[in-house]
């Protein structure tokens, strides 16, 4: 296992390198689920508009701990506040005013609309990683 240091106002924030081949193959599949979600299920309106901001959160959650040994309470309050900044950068339009309005993969990446119901969407999301780390801490210690 890697440490990396970095230096915030003379303190030190341990961040542990640590692959976990399992996180990675979720995340891949995940990420799967959502391109369906995207180009196959594009017409069902509860899948599209809300499963795949539950999945979004989800994601990145199994994304970052694939490669990073981080507190999963705080990785998912931190994915929690990240979707919502990104979601009430929508509202400002932000992709549009960092010039990539014709740039189809930023916009999908980036949103173009602000919805509370996404910010419920990403809350029930982690709301459900949350569940299962406490599920799977219960089973790890029996």
């Amino acid at each position: 296992m890697s440490r990396f240091f970095v230096l915030v106002k003379n303190n030190s924030l341990k961040i542990n390198f640590k692959f976990d081949y399992k996180n990675l193959l979720i995340a891949i599949f995940i990420f799967i689920v959502e391109v369906l979600i995207a180009t196959k299920l594009k017409d069902w309106f509860f899948v599209r508009a809300y499963l795949g901001d539950v999945f979004v959160v989800m994601l990145m959650y199994y994304f970052i701990k694939a490669f990073f040994d981080f507190n999963s309470t705080k990785l998912i309050i931190g994915i929690f506040i990240f979707s919502c900044l990104i979601e009430f950068a929508q509202y400002f339009h932000f992709g549009e005013l960092m010039g990539f309005k014709d740039n189809r993969v930023m916009m999908i990446v980036l949103g173009n609309s602000f919805s509370w119901i996404d910010i419920l969407c990403y809350f029930a999301g982690c709301v459900v990683l949350y569940i299962i780390e406490i599920v799977s801490v219960k089973l790890k210690s029996n």
